[in-house]
């Protein structure tokens, strides 16, 4: 496995930094902490515009046809911004319609996501419930030439203008998906109160909601576990941006305060923290890359990959976050530095998808030898 980015990637990367420096700076994205819209449309225009929608999208449906290793890149870029907006959500559904969806409802609904004119989300999670398939209770049962749908979900991001929603429920006691259409009746949006303000959540209440059958994925438990890999790496690479800068801001900090008329960043016990913040993000970006490039490969150990990177960026956000505050003093958590909305980030990236308790013991069942038959 090449663990090197191609020309092609770099400049992705390098295009997506640009973008949201010059157009989504901080100052943006503080304008809109208040907002009622989950999205800048501005701002999601011009990202459809370059096609990040549609990165992972086949070609024939207008998108680009890359994997996740590309769509990790821009999101680590989003979260090195702190940008909003439903990137992630959207590539997550993208995924999921591209797998496993009936053609027809493909060819409906991927042109639409690639164009950026709708968007999706996955109603995957639910209160009170680990983020496990064994944590689905919402249920779907057969009526007729339709699935009537009944479930909570949780932390559902950007749901609030979301034309389509994932629903992951039971069927007959398995996991299965669902494409919902929010404006259908039972279907119920309510904004959450979040830690994180640059993002935004909602729950989803479904109340006896009607989805044609045509309208049911064909994944079944293991492809639904795949895509919540994919979405936990994305997720991982999220924390990487907000954990790269959060050391560049104490960087800029350390060398800046003077303390007994030196700068503080002239200390050892400063530059030990600052050296073990550096080789948290890098092992991060390893954890993470790699785990990307196994899940585009379909190599028998991305399970296992995505596992390692999700609980060890989950732990290792939190880490960066603490040692960014301790070194920035009381001004670090001030509504004013922008340190304030990267740890707030950070600490929700650490349970999205999973907390690191939550992939470890998944990492622990893979490792585990199966025995052997009678």
């Amino acid at each position: 496995m090449d663990f090197e980015l191609s020309e092609e990637q770099a400049m992705l990367r390098e295009a997506s930094r640009a973008l949201l420096a010059g157009r989504a700076p901080i100052e943006r994205v503080r304008a809109w902490l208040d907002a009622d819209q989950d999205v800048d449309p501005d701002v999601w225009q011009l990202m459809s515009d370059l096609g990040w929608p549609g990165l992972a999208v086949p070609e024939e449906y207008g998108g680009a046809g890359q994997g996740v290793v590309e769509l990790a890149l821009v999101a680590e870029e989003i979260g090195r911004a702190l940008g909003r907006g439903p990137f992630v959500p959207t590539a997550i559904v993208g995924r999921a319609l591209a797998a496993w969806g009936p053609p027809r409802l493909r060819a409906e609904v991927l042109p639409a996501l690639v164009a950026g004119s709708d968007r999706a989300t996955w109603a995957f999670a639910e209160p009170r419930l680990p983020w496990t398939l064994d944590g689905v209770r919402s249920t779907a049962r057969a009526d007729g030439d339709a699935f009537v749908l009944d479930g909570v979900k949780t932390a559902v991001q950007d749901a609030g203008g979301a034309r389509r929603l994932l629903v992951t429920a039971l069927q007959d006691g398995v996991p299965a998906s669902f494409l919902v259409d929010r404006e259908v009746p039972g279907v119920t949006v309510r904004r959450q109160r979040v830690l994180d303000p640059t993002r935004s959540f909602h729950e989803v209440r479904l109340a006896g909601v009607r989805v044609p059958r045509e309208r049911r994925l064909d994944g079944g438990p293991a492809e639904i576990q795949r895509l919540l890999d994919e979405a936990s790496l994305l997720r991982c690479a999220d924390a990487l941006g907000v954990m790269d800068r959060m050391v560049e801001l104490t960087v800029e900090h350390t060398r800046a305060r003077v303390q007994f008329g030196r700068p503080i960043g002239a200390f050892q016990a400063v530059k030990h923290a600052c050296a073990d913040m550096a080789l948290l993000v890098h092992a991060s970006r390893a954890a993470t890359h790699h785990a990307a490039m196994a899940a585009d490969a379909r190599a028998d150990d991305a399970a296992r990959a995505a596992c390692a990177a999700a609980s060890y960026v989950s732990a290792g956000a939190g880490e960066v976050a603490g040692r960014a505050l301790q070194l920035h003093g009381g001004i670090g958590f001030t509504w004013e530095h922008d340190l304030h909305l990267h740890l707030r980030r950070a600490r929700a990236d650490s349970v999205l998808y999973g907390d690191a308790a939550v992939h470890r013991d998944r990492l622990c069942a893979l490792l585990r030898p199966v025995p052997a038959s009678a």
